[in-house]
């Protein structure tokens, strides 16, 4: 299989469409591994049934059905199967996020005791013990040492000459966004790693740009993906230009590019498969700035500094709501400036969320503190007043000085509450969890949004109060999936608070084109194996006629 951009009227289509037949001819019927413990859903089978199909035609694939469906269960099972019926024991290593280790030693140990599992972390000391002791015992490099090793990504690049010395069967990436930049060293790090197979596991396999998932593609494929430049030219510059509204909608073009990627990449949304999944109700929230913060505002942005800054009118479009961006700045990203116009921006951000992180002033009684801080978002009062009906809340924010602010207003109104923060240790985050679903009292749980997005299950919240919006839209979206995901039993209403006429506004704008920009590219590719079955059976019916 090899796969150019030179010709796309030729090489592509004709390399995509041979793909493309590999993936219709999906008839695995995979029964259950006799060492898996527990019921798959009818979906989490199908899957099964995918990724078994990628490993007998010697695939490598994108597992990226929507949070919260359960790809962990559907990567154990396939590890399970290959034991089962392949003799295949390993050992496969796992990548994940620090903050998941602990959750995926659990799984593996739920739904596939019989796997001897080997949790890399701790200190350098005794990262090196682990490994000497299985070298002298039963050999770090002998066959049955363990079978799935689990590690983190920040780990794996600090000890990677003791990985990449090892021929590991199976190298699965978790939360596989962490190696959309190519030029990274983590990605250029494991992409040398030996591994017969490769699976990547993502809920958003496009978060910024199509050149993201380039960098995926490239790491399961290098031979098929190859050229950077030439995937930009043809695919990545024109999708974005449609998007902002400098080209015309291609509609062959994106067909073309979903015909390129199917046969790889297998991604169901929960409204499709898990028809009793309770609603997701999402709601924008303009709030007003309180005078004090529109006088903060309004003088920062007159300061003259701002005006000497040769590429400020670049960033017009997200400074100033309204504003048109006519000339694109390429240039000006490389003129040392641009560190100076994210500081900018996380200044009137500041404004936004609370005038005493941009001003600080001590306060002098605890009755000023109601007033002060939700004078921007009053919404957030308005979700503590649905404890009376049950109701419990998730807040997220991009600030830990917020986070300090929000447990101010808790602590004097007496709610109870948990805290997660990138400071919360990994055996902490699990216990917090446990802890917010069992225990009712506990109305509100405020959280990092990038600390408290991944890696953790509070379904007994039904309620999302978004403070601010992550540059990124699918941290967002990870974050309210805490909640909405299998389990829930109640509706889930998502709150959205937005500043007006403030840089709050143009910051939900540029999310919602990269939201449509992964919409175009991926949810409207139809990647499932029901469209699989559909050509199949429409082929084999023109075929008789």
């Amino acid at each position: 299989i090899y796969f150019k951009i030179n010709n796309p009227q030729s090489t592509i289509q004709h390399s995509g469409s041979q793909l493309f037949h590999l993936s219709l001819q999906q008839k695995v019927k995979t029964p259950i591994p006799f060492l898996l413990h527990g019921t798959l859903r009818e979906y989490q089978h199908i899957g099964l049934d995918w990724l078994v199909t990628m490993y007998e035609k010697k695939l490598n694939g994108i597992l990226a059905d929507e949070m919260g469906l359960g790809k962990t269960i559907q990567t154990i099972a396939l590890l399970a199967h290959l034991a089962c019926e392949k003799g295949n024991w390993g050992p496969h290593l796992i990548i994940v996020p620090t903050s998941v280790m602990l959750n995926w030693e659990m799984e593996l140990k739920r739904w596939c005791p019989g796997f001897k599992i080997l949790t890399y972390f701790g200190s350098q000391k005794e990262r090196k013990l682990k490994r000497q002791v299985l070298r002298y015992k039963r050999g770090w490099t002998k066959p049955n040492a363990f079978h799935v090793c689990i590690t983190s990504y920040k780990l794996v690049l600090q000890d990677h000459q003791a990985f990449r010395r090892k021929s590991w069967r199976y190298l699965i990436l978790d939360e596989a966004q962490n190696i959309k930049n190519f030029k990274s060293q983590r990605w250029q790090s494991l992409l040398n790693f030996n591994s017969h197979r490769r699976l990547l596991l993502t809920g958003t396999p496009l978060q910024n740009s199509l050149m993201e998932l380039w960098s995926l593609m490239h790491f399961l494929m290098p031979h098929v993906f190859q050229s950077h430049r030439e995937f930009k030219e043809w695919f990545s510059n024109p999708l974005t230009g449609m998007i902002e509204g400098s080209q015309e909608y291609n509609e062959g073009l994106v067909k073309r590019l979903h015909k390129v990627l199917r046969p790889f990449l297998l991604r169901r949304i929960k409204a499709d498969v898990e028809k009793q999944m309770p609603k997701k109700y999402e709601h924008v929230v303009r709030c007003r700035l309180s005078k004090r913060q529109r006088f903060l505002y309004d003088d920062f942005m007159a300061q003259d500094f701002l005006k000497s800054l040769p590429c400020l009118e670049s960033y017009l479009f997200l400074l100033v709501p309204g504003f048109s961006l006519i000339h694109r700045t390429r240039e000006t990203l490389a003129s040392g400036h641009f560190m100076s116009v994210i500081n900018i921006l996380m200044q009137l951000r500041k404004v936004c969320n609370h005038p005493n992180l941009f001003d600080p002033r001590p306060i002098q009684s605890p009755f000023i503190t109601q007033p002060i801080i939700f004078h921007t978002a009053s919404l957030v009062q308005d979700a503590l007043e649905l404890k009376a009906g049950g109701h419990r809340v998730l807040i997220f924010t991009q600030m830990t000085r917020m986070l300090d602010v929000l447990e101010q207003f808790l602590n004097y109104h007496g709610h109870i509450y948990l805290r997660l923060d990138g400071s919360t240790r990994v055996e902490q985050r699990q216990a917090l969890m446990e802890r917010f679903n069992a225990d009712r009292r506990i109305f509100c749980f405020i959280l990092s949004t990038r600390s408290g997005g991944v890696g953790v299950n509070l379904t007994g919240a039904d309620t999302v109060v978004f403070y601010d919006s992550d540059w990124n839209p699918t941290m967002d979206a990870q974050a309210q999936d805490r909640c909405h995901r299998i389990g829930q039993t109640r509706d889930v209403h998502i709150y959205r608070l937005i500043s007006e006429r403030t840089v709050e506004e143009n910051i939900l704008k540029k999310a919602n084109q990269k939201r449509m920009l992964g919409d175009m590219a991926i949810e409207g590719g139809n990647f499932t194996t029901a469209f699989f079955k559909q050509v199949s059976c429409l082929h084999k019916a023109c075929c008789v006629k």
